[in-house]
């Protein structure tokens, strides 16, 4: 391995850890209240969880993100550490459906929620605009890092 793989690497690790970082702030800050109550109701029961998991880490093909995204729920409150399990439990068995969802390649889109993401942050004065556009910069970025790394 060569020095600039190397740096590649590390440069799309930081990509994907701090798109993971803004996606999973911007998401505590669109949703807050609301976000609680839908993850209290949909976690209560391990399978529904279980399937929440599945889903979402089949829509974001990362069970690490899922996995990091619930840490940072348990971690602000947003869950309970009893809720977690089948939530993570899902998103290991969402990995296996990441195969079927490779071929829409969103690492390819990703410029594109990057770029929307952030004309949504800057330019846009409504609050709940802005925080939308900071998931879709996390989303963004959190694909490119990916992307690098893969490369």
């Amino acid at each position: 391995m060569d020095i600039t793989t190397f740096i590649s690497l590390l440069g799309g690790l930081g990509l994907f850890l701090f798109g993971m970082k803004l996606m999973s702030d911007g998401l505590e800050q669109v949703a807050g209240a609301r976000m609680r109550s839908i993850l209290e109701f949909f976690t209560q029961n391990r399978f529904v969880g279980m399937m929440v998991g599945l889903i979402f880490t089949g829509i974001i093909q990362s069970s690490n993100a899922t996995t990091v995204m619930v840490v940072s729920f348990v971690n602000s409150g947003l869950m309970q550490l009893y809720q977690a399990p089948g939530v993570i439990l899902g998103a290991n068995i969402g990995t296996t459906v990441t195969g079927q969802l490779i071929a829409f390649n969103l690492a390819e889109i990703a410029p594109l929620f990057v770029i929307v993401g952030a004309v949504m942050y800057m330019f846009f004065k409504n609050p709940n605009v802005k925080k939308i556009g900071v998931v879709l910069l996390g989303f963004g970025i959190l694909f490119m890092g990916l992307s690098s790394m893969g490369e």
